[in-house]
């Protein structure tokens, strides 16, 4: 039923329309035309407008012909990490490359191109499917901003799929890490490094002493923590006065997660204190982690749609953080699945097109209940 060739005439078109996030416009527009096209009522939220983007959040509602089945949605993200304006795709043995010159821009479009397949495999068959929404959210490179700012009174259905990770087709990530973001100030005081250093106080040293104490990396196998950047000093006699250190703990546990998050402030208040410096530590969380038991009807259904069309379902732990991740903090149950994508984020990027053929047959089976 896939129309291998308009599938990936769809994917070449959606990564030719240049995305990164707040400037979505030109996607949006074409979405818009396209979800209408496939019979959907399409709204557009004012989720742009208040990040100072250009384009809000894309909602489609497809009336099912299987009305006794529950609404679900599916969703991929319109942006992308960074502009890839006048990249060329290329296909070699049935993949498709960047061509080495930008990010090719699979995350998400892949996840959009499949949607939109399945849209189309479901109305020139006139299949029986359930409800249907489509949520193509903006900036999600930016730290999920898109959904965070969704008008979630839009959405009714009791469930959902986020299409925006990588791995074998049939990967069903059911748990994903939170994470939170640290950023540390530590104020010493400047003086003269040659003639009376002594007198200083190295915020760069104490950072380095904070450091060398801290559980960094690989904390557990839910757990992980980094001190990504480091700023400080202005020239090499000064002893430099402040330090700006920003890192990030995650983890798939809320209680690791906190705990993790108070170890590394708490060093960082300690060792200043200890070295007569200051320190004001700040802490954002970006998202919370989330959980599905595999009993949860969002599982259940994409395992038996997995199995129906010979496909071998995997459930998964992500330590990143999706849209999905959002959607679960509203209390919509939102598996995260693979879409084949490979080296997103790089100018090696690329993906099978196999893989997307697969993900969109596995759409389809969900649709149909």
């Amino acid at each position: 039923m896939i129309n291998r060739q308009r599938l990936i005439k769809e994917f070449l078109h959606l990564v030719e329309i240049d995305s990164p996030s707040k400037c979505e416009t030109a996607i949006a527009k074409y979405l818009k035309e396209k979800l209408r096209s496939l019979g959907c009522d399409v709204f557009e939220d004012d989720c742009g407008s208040k990040m100072g983007g250009s384009a809000g959040n894309i909602i489609g509602r497809k009336i099912g012909k299987s009305e006794q089945k529950n609404t679900i949605f599916f969703s991929a993200h319109m942006d992308t990490i960074e502009s890839n304006f006048g990249m060329k795709p290329c296909i070699k043995e049935d993949i498709i490359y960047s061509d080495g010159t930008h990010i090719l821009g699979g995350d998400d479009k892949g996840g959009i191109a499949a949607i939109l397949e399945m849209l189309q495999v479901l109305q020139e068959n006139n299949i029986n499917h359930r409800p249907l929404e489509i949520v193509f959210t903006i900036s999600e490179e930016t730290g999920l901003d898109g959904a965070k700012n969704l008008d979630m009174g839009l959405i009714t259905s009791e469930y959902g799929y986020v299409l925006d990770v990588g791995g074998d087709i049939g990967t069903i990530v059911n748990k994903a890490a939170g994470r939170n973001r640290i950023e540390a100030v530590i104020c010493g005081q400047a003086a003269h490094a040659g003639f009376e250093p002594e007198k200083g106080i190295n915020a760069i040293q104490i950072a380095g002493k904070a450091l060398a104490q801290m559980e960094l990396g690989r904390i557990d196998d839910e757990t992980t923590a980094n001190i990504g950047r480091i700023e400080g000093g202005k020239v090499t006699n000064i002893i430099p006065d402040m330090v700006h250190l920003i890192g990030e703990a995650r983890s798939c546990d809320k209680e690791k997660l906190c705990a993790q998050t108070n170890h590394m402030t708490h060093i960082i208040e300690k060792t200043s204190q200890e070295n007569g410096a200051w320190c004001k530590v700040n802490i954002k969380n970006l998202y919370l982690p989330f959980a599905i038991e595999p009993h949860e009807a969002v599982i259940l259904d994409a395992v038996e749609s997995a199995h129906s069309i010979h496909i071998n379902p995997i459930l998964a732990t992500s330590g990143g953080g999706s849209d999905a991740n959002i959607f679960n903090q509203y209390n919509i149950p939102t598996a995260n699945l693979s879409m084949g994508m490979e080296k997103a984020h790089t100018n090696e990027e690329y993906i099978k097109i196999g893989d997307l053929v697969k993900i969109t047959q596995l759409l389809v089976a969900i649709a149909q209940g």
